[in-house]
């Protein structure tokens, strides 16, 4: 089972994409567990989670997110803009494996 985090300022933005995410790993038979959450609540969630996905309006808070994943030890991606913009779950959700497989 894989845990993937969402981050965006509010947590709100990205539920949307969660559920996409879903629908395409049940369709490939991957397990996960994806849940998003607001950037006041990322620092802790990140220890639950096995990749820390972060939205494109919060690329500037990148590198204090990575102190900490770098803690935990997962990797923290930037959502790719135009994904995000057309809530395209099966290509955040594929990027989202590549990274953990690469780590």
């Amino acid at each position: 089972m894989k845990n993937i985090l969402l981050a965006c300022s509010s947590g709100m933005s990205t539920s949307l994409l969660v559920s996409k995410m879903e629908e395409v790993a049940k369709e490939k038979g991957v397990e996960v567990k994806i849940w998003a959450v607001g950037q006041d609540k990322a620092m802790t969630e990140m220890e639950n989670a096995d990749i820390l996905l972060i939205g494109p309006q919060m690329r500037f808070m990148k590198k204090k997110f990575s102190k900490v994943a770098d803690k935990v030890g997962i990797p923290l991606e930037v959502i790719d803009p135009v994904a995000y913009g057309r809530v395209d779950g099966k290509a955040v959700l594929e990027k989202a494996l590549e990274t953990m497989e690469e780590n």
